[in-house]
């Protein structure tokens, strides 16, 4: 990595090879307006993002915003930069790879689907779109204004969202087609211009209030706390019975859809007693059992975070192995919104990722990156 960020910033200065805020660091963070409510895995992914992208934040080039979410019953921090930061960072990395790097017109687009490339109207644009050029290939972008604007109580259109609406949702759309086009060096950092609805006031959708007794057609049923016996040694009663159950299973197919089970109800992680009476996580215990009644597969052993895990063609698979070792990290790391966090990170759910993405992850929250 650059010495940039090592040869500005004196005391503050971060260090390629830093694992951790150092002291220093962390009083100028707070004093930025990083409360105490901050996870100890949301300051080492941002540490982790500003060596990746070489952004500063004691210079203001990327910051670390808090907002209260209510699921998590906290204020819920993410990375964010200007526009501006996006562009230093695809500069830098064009300039130090050699390749070739340009833009095609901005084109808004009127609410009858209309393209054009000024937009002269006096309400805003219905969408813009941004189209970057990174050696010779096309990264496309569209932005819809209705999905970035930010409003008001009443809806009324705030700061440069009212005064310069084409040029905000241009923004964004130039933040999306840079994310594609530079998806390493800018993963899990997004741009004030795009993140400004996150702060647009509570839920308006409601025309009257809801009478005793009749249902809300328009709320959001809450997710039902799933019912978990705990025996009196601690252990979750479910996690347990799907424990015994792989432990009499006669095949590999019975493991795995044991595994299933055990992935839908959110159970991996619970601490389970082994049929030699070793205590083990569920997903670490099925993933085990899986392989001991595996057929001999052609397939090699993968190396993850020092751990050999035989993948067989018929057992949990690398992506179920990866995504197993993430949680119990995260939960070890206090992280309650791993699933939100790493959807923000990598611009898709858990489920959809590769083993490869959620491995890199697992290290940010266990202090093992590079």
């Amino acid at each position: 990595m650059s010495n940039e960020l090592v040869k500005s910033g004196g005391a503050l200065a971060i260090r390629p090879d830093q694992t951790a805020w150092t002291e220093q660091q962390g009083a100028v963070l707070r004093q930025s307006g990083i409360s105490d409510q901050v996870t100890a895995a949301e300051l080492s992914g941002f540490l982790h993002l500003c060596q990746r992208t070489q952004l500063d934040p004691f210079s203001r080039q990327i910051y670390l915003i808090g907002r209260y979410d209510r699921r998590a019953g906290r204020e819920v921090f993410t990375p964010q930069t200007g526009i501006d930061g996006y562009r230093v960072v695809a500069h830098r990395v064009i300039a130090a790879s050699g390749e070739t790097f340009g833009y095609e017109d901005t084109l808004w687009c009127d609410a009858s689907g209309r393209w054009c490339d000024a937009w002269l109207a006096e309400e805003p644009p219905a969408a813009a779109k941004v189209t970057v050029l990174r050696n010779g290939q096309r990264f496309s972008a569209v932005a819809l204004f209705r999905e970035y604007v930010q409003t008001g109580k009443e809806g009324k259109r705030l700061g440069l969202w009212g005064k310069m609406p084409a040029g905000q949702v241009a923004k964004c759309a130039e933040a999306l087609a840079l994310r594609k086009a530079f998806p390493h060096d800018l993963a899990g950092v997004y741009t004030a211009e795009e993140m400004a609805q996150a702060d647009n006031a509570g839920d308006e959708r409601h025309l009257r209030a809801v009478q005793p007794g009749e249902a809300d057609p328009w709320a959001t049923a809450t997710p039902q706390p799933q019912q978990q016996t705990v025996a009196a040694n601690g252990r979750s009663q479910p996690a347990q019975d799907l424990a015994d159950a792989a432990a009499d299973a006669a095949d590999q197919a019975a493991v795995k859809d044991v595994y299933k089970q055990a992935h839908a109800a959110g159970l991996l992680t619970e601490t389970v007693k082994t049929a030699d009476r070793e205590l083990l996580e569920l997903g670490a215990y099925l993933i085990r059992r899986g392989q001991e009644l595996a057929k001999p597969a052609p397939s090699g052993d993968v190396v993850v975070d020092a751990e050999v895990v035989e993948t067989v063609t018929e057992g949990p698979s690398e992506a179920d192995v990866a995504e197993h070792q993430l949680r119990t990290a995260a939960a070890k790391a206090g992280l309650s919104n791993l699933d939100e966090e790493f959807e923000r990170s990598y611009g898709l759910p858990i489920r959809e990722a590769g083993a490869q993405q959620m491995r890199e992850m697992t290290r940010i929250l266990t202090g093992s990156a590079a």
